[in-house]
């Protein structure tokens, strides 16, 4: 599955803040389709380029409600993308965030879908004594005279 949703990008610089969109794709947190506002690459540059650059953010948004998170960037490839555990961040906080769920239902849910059910384990029988602990066997309890079933 290819699911991409749009974010916004925040090029933190010492003294500006560079802004851009793309597409953060959910299942391998690359990002693409970056489109620079008020911001011409050509003549400027790539923003982490810049000497004074300090780190990328980005945004998700839903009617009002953001997810904030961290960029890592490539400054060798220029690509733009999520660590995994930051993917996995995200989307349990968009979850509890947009659709009320809880991060542990989220989790259990994702638990269940991706492992079959447990097999119930059988009730183990009770042991039944035969005889005295390390001696002969004589269908006897010690003390008791009796047999255990």
């Amino acid at each position: 599955m290819d699911l991409k949703v749009p974010i916004s990008i925040a090029d933190e610089l010492t003294d500006e803040v560079i802004t851009s969109t793309g597409l953060l794709n959910l299942a391998s947190g690359e990002i693409g389709r970056i489109e620079y506002e008020d911001y011409d690459i050509d003549t400027q540059g790539l923003p982490f380029e810049s000497e004074d650059y300090e780190f990328t953010c980005g945004t998700l948004s839903n009617n009002g409600k953001d997810v904030e998170f961290r960029i890592e960037v490539n400054t060798v490839t220029g690509q733009y993308s999520v660590s995994a555990s930051e993917l996995l961040e995200i989307k349990v906080r968009a979850a509890a965030l947009f659709a009320g769920v809880s991060g542990a239902a989220l989790a259990a849910q994702a638990s269940a879908r991706g492992a079959a059910p447990a097999p119930e384990a059988e009730p183990t029988p009770p042991k039944r004594f035969t005889g005295k602990a390390g001696g002969k066997a004589t269908g006897k309890a010690p003390g008791k005279g009796g047999k255990f079933h």
